[in-house]
């Protein structure tokens, strides 16, 4: 049996719901094996309104887990979720040539939910000078892309578009945009580009359900079908029917947060 294999770079959030955690759930579930190089550990903080508190791990450490994943397992294809610094974002450029990986989806994770601002200021530059290029996919929500894009905000239909375009110039060959919450409306739209054609994607936004880590679960489902050997289509149809029913399924973790429902999609 071929035994198909993911690899995230990402952080691991302590509360179980995003970050390296829903990267390897998801990977499990779709039937990928997964490793993770991790890049910190965020701890919510009871005792004050689950503030987050990011614990950052060494660049060199992070180096050694690639060459554990790389050189002793391999991968079909990886993804990006929480990456800390400039150089931590120059050591998975370097680390994606040397090792001439494949199938590259980055998230560009550079802000929280809830926060309409960037949160490390160096690594989104990074991120768009180095990663933007190797990537064959990129799943921004609307901040990052206007961020991506050079553009003030996306408050429109025809604003994503304008966005797509440039960051599809500037090097990434599929650009997926998510709108979620930040465009008005009774849909939650998705806007593809392949460099040819848009494609509009509507879902009916699911009230009452709680999205912590929705993002970073949606790039892995894409990471784990292109791994799988599927298109970029067809990973991405995928993806959309694995995050709706994580999403309808989703439960209430305490009076801060909730979590999805990962392994939904197969009950």
């Amino acid at each position: 049996m071929t035994m198909y294999k993911a690899m995230t770079i990402a952080g691991s959030d302590t509360s179980g719901g995003a970050g390296m955690e829903a990267d390897m759930k998801t990977f499990q579930e779709m039937g990928v094996y997964g490793t993770t190089a991790l890049t910190c550990i965020v701890a919510q903080n009871p005792n004050a309104d689950w503030a987050h508190e990011i614990y950052s791990i060494e660049t060199s450490v992070i180096e050694k887990q690639l060459v554990t994943i790389l050189q002793g397992i391999g991968c079909d294809a990886m993804k990006t979720g929480m990456l800390g610094g400039a150089e931590l974002v120059e050591l998975v450029a370097a680390t994606i040539d040397k090792y001439k990986l494949k199938n590259v989806v980055i998230d560009p994770v550079m802000v929280c939910k809830g926060i309409d601002t960037i949160m490390v200021p160096e690594a989104a530059a990074a991120i768009k000078e180095l990663l933007v290029k190797r990537a064959l996919v990129m799943t921004p929500n609307l901040l990052e892309a206007a961020y991506l894009a050079d553009m003030p905000a996306i408050t429109t239909l025809d604003e994503m578009k304008q966005a797509a375009a440039k960051i599809h110039d500037n090097g990434c060959q599929n650009v997926i945009i998510k709108a979620g919450d930040r465009l008005s409306g009774n849909d939650a739209v998705e806007l593809v580009y392949d460099g040819k054609s848009f494609t509009e994607k509507r879902h009916p936004k699911i009230a009452n359900s709680y999205n912590h880590g929705a993002g970073c679960t949606f790039s892995a489902a894409i990471t784990a079908g292109l791994a799988k050997g599927m298109t970029v289509t067809d990973a991405l149809e995928k993806a959309e029917i694995f995050i709706d029913a994580a999403l309808r399924q989703s439960f209430r973790l305490n009076q801060w947060s909730g979590a999805l429902k990962h392994c939904a999609w197969r009950e």
